[in-house]
């Protein structure tokens, strides 16, 4: 079992690493960090010698004052390498350093001199280091105007602002679950590269992405229809385009009954993707549920009963309730990375009917099992 250390843990990169890692607690044990750290010597050697592997993903990424950037960066680096010569470490250290080391500002300049810096301690220590340089990330749960412009897009989108391009060009992207993929990679490899550049996954033009967003917004945001997903980037641009909404708002969403004499007709779900539709019957007071997903899109809709959905994200205590009644049909659809359940509360049987993007393979679930 490999000793894992993340500087930046709470950040972007940073969290969705530690939560995958956290996937799997027989290969990887995570060595908690906190930023405070930097500025404890007693703390931060304790936290370096600990670790087989330290991923330092702890940045400042935009300021006003481009100087402040790059003095905050090799600050860190410096720290940090101060503290593995104290400990006398021979850690794996991986850094994340950028495409912006070729062009001439600041955080460019930081991230190529901190490379620099590593790899210096790593020849005269005999440590290992691997210096990654990463193309545009974007995700799930990242900032706007400040991770990504598909962050800002997002967030516009789904709070009643409207996105403007400031510049259309072509971007080379990575969607943050790939790029964990790649550094887990790294970590598990037993040969080091000085330097690594990460292949990008996709490229796109800026407006190309602002308009299957506002397409998303249209169709899901608006309407509840999964529109059609016809590749990787599209799968995992919606997945991130979900998360953005504000969810305790959001849900649930009321279904139109077409109400006649012979009874109601509801539609579910209309999408242009395909998938797995089921229904459940539970007995009074019984959860089912407790799991949660890193790629799947769910709907559960309630049109019998009553019935207790609950959403947590994993990495925080906040419990997010919605009460639905089968009298007035409504769904709840489960952002990725939110551990979810659904509880019988009436007196009846509830009647639920699920949707998921992909059939269940149990060779592949996407599954994990966590209480809300």
């Amino acid at each position: 079992m490999k000793k894992i250390g993340i500087t930046g843990q709470n950040g972007f990169v940073g969290s969705h690493l530690y939560n995958t890692l956290g996937l799997k607690p027989e290969e990887f044990e995570r060595i908690y960090f906190e930023r405070e750290f930097f500025d404890n010597v007693e703390r931060l050697d304790h936290f370096v010698a600990q670790c087989d592997v330290i991923v330092h993903l702890a940045a400042m990424n935009r300021h006003s004052d481009p100087q402040v950037i790059f003095d905050n960066n090799i600050d860190l680096v410096h720290k940090l390498v101060s503290s593995l010569d104290r400990t006398g470490s021979k850690a794996h250290v991986i850094f994340s350093s950028s495409s912006q080391e070729e062009k001439d500002n600041l955080y460019g300049k930081s991230k190529r001199e901190g490379r620099e810096f590593f790899s210096e301690w790593a020849e005269r220590s005999g440590g290992k280091f691997t210096g990654m340089i990463i193309p545009n990330v974007f995700g799930p749960f990242g900032k706007p105007n400040y991770n990504s412009f598909i962050a800002t897009f997002c967030h516009k989108l789904t709070h009643g602002e409207v996105p403007h391009i400031d510049n259309d060009g072509e971007v080379k992207l990575i969607y943050v679950g790939e790029l964990v993929q790649e550094i887990i990679n790294q970590i598990e490899k037993l040969e080091t590269k000085e330097l690594y550049e990460v292949p990008y996954t996709s490229v796109n033009k800026v407006s190309e992405v602002l308009e299957k967003l506002s397409n998303y917004k249209k169709l899901y945001f608006d309407n509840g229809e999964i529109p059609e997903l016809t590749s990787t980037f599209d799968l995992n641009l919606f997945n991130t385009f979900r998360c953005y909404f504000d969810i305790k708002k959001h849900y649930p969403v009321k279904f139109t009954q077409h109400i006649d004499p012979r009874g109601a007709f509801v539609e579910v779900i209309r999408l242009g993707i395909g998938g797995q539709c089921s229904f459940s019957t539970t007995v009074p007071e019984i959860t089912r549920g407790n799991h949660f997903h890193t790629r799947k899109i769910e709907r559960f809709a309630v049109i019998k009963g009553k019935a207790l959905i609950q959403l947590r994200k994993i990495d925080t205590d906040e419990v997010l309730d919605f009460y639905l009644d089968g009298n007035e049909p409504a769904y709840v659809d489960m952002p990725i990375w939110y551990t979810h359940n659904i509880k019988n509360i009436g007196e009846e049987e509830l009647f639920t009917i699920f949707w998921i993007n992909e059939p269940f393979n149990p060779e592949d679930a996407d599954t994990y099992f966590l209480n809300v």
